[in-house]
């Protein structure tokens, strides 16, 4: 039974397929627990209730998620393997992307969308390899291993920080083009280190010091997206790549 689903589940794994059980995964990473609703899914995927309400069926049919009318779906085991196979896919091609031919970590994510379906698992490792092993992409996403395992560093939103306490920018969850460009402007990329010196409640404004001296303000809105790593918990691990600085 188990291998006729895993054949069934690989010929229907299309690049459409492929995208579905990632965006399902990442919507069930943002409420562990809950089942994500189709609502939901039509919005991120950008289609109309009706299309992601087909698409979950056959995705249920496929063995890849449990599907509860009317309430929501969720990833099966094998919908979550595949979703962490394109999630490392995506990942370390961004990393590629940066790291070897200097692309800014604003223009990957459409290419990285474009070449996931492409790759063999044989190229991935061999990818993964080339780089070093890395631990996160250039957003500061975790990469999953082969084995899909994959580890978070603790992290809490800038908005959470206490006034006068250093941390490290670990993780930018926001990734469309203008709010990276925006993070760059002001040096705001995973790897550096802040201090964030005043929080003001009425006008939703933080301001904070990098290292080198460089001051920045920004809104609560943004700051959500910014996750960093307070200097208490720091340990001495470091990123095993360059912030992804303009080209």
């Amino acid at each position: 039974m188990g291998q006729n689903q895993d054949t069934h589940t690989s010929t229907m794994a299309s690049s459409t397929v492929e995208n579905y059980v990632k965006q399902l995964y990442l919507l069930g990473q943002e409420r562990p627990g809950e089942l994500v609703t189709v609502g939901a899914v039509a919005r991120v995927m950008c289609v109309a209730p009706g299309t992601a309400t087909t698409m979950v069926k056959a995705l249920s049919r496929a063995g890849l998620v449990r599907h509860f009318p009317r309430v929501g779906v969720r990833l099966t085991p094998s919908g979550e393997r595949l979703a962490l196979q394109m999630l490392r896919k995506h990942r370390l091609i961004e990393m590629f992307l940066v790291q070897t031919l200097g692309l800014n970590w604003s223009e990957i994510h459409d290419e990285a969308e474009r070449l996931e379906h492409a790759l063999s698992e044989r190229l991935v490792e061999r990818l993964d390899a080339f780089l070093g092993r890395p631990r996160v992409d250039p957003h500061g996403d975790p990469i999953p291993s082969a084995q899909g395992q994959i580890r978070a560093r603790a992290a809490i939103p800038l908005t959470e920080l206490p006034e006068e306490t250093e941390a490290s920018i670990v993780r930018v969850t926001r990734q469309d083009a203008e709010f990276l460009r925006f993070l760059d402007s002001n040096g705001l990329q995973p790897g550096r280190n802040l201090r964030l010196l005043r929080r003001d409640p009425v006008a939703d404004v933080l301001n904070i010091t990098l290292d080198g001296g460089h001051k920045a303000s920004l809104g609560g809105k943004a700051a959500r997206h910014v996750l960093v790593e307070p200097a208490a918990t720091n340990t001495s691990h470091k990123p095993s790549r360059k912030p992804p600085g303009k080209r």
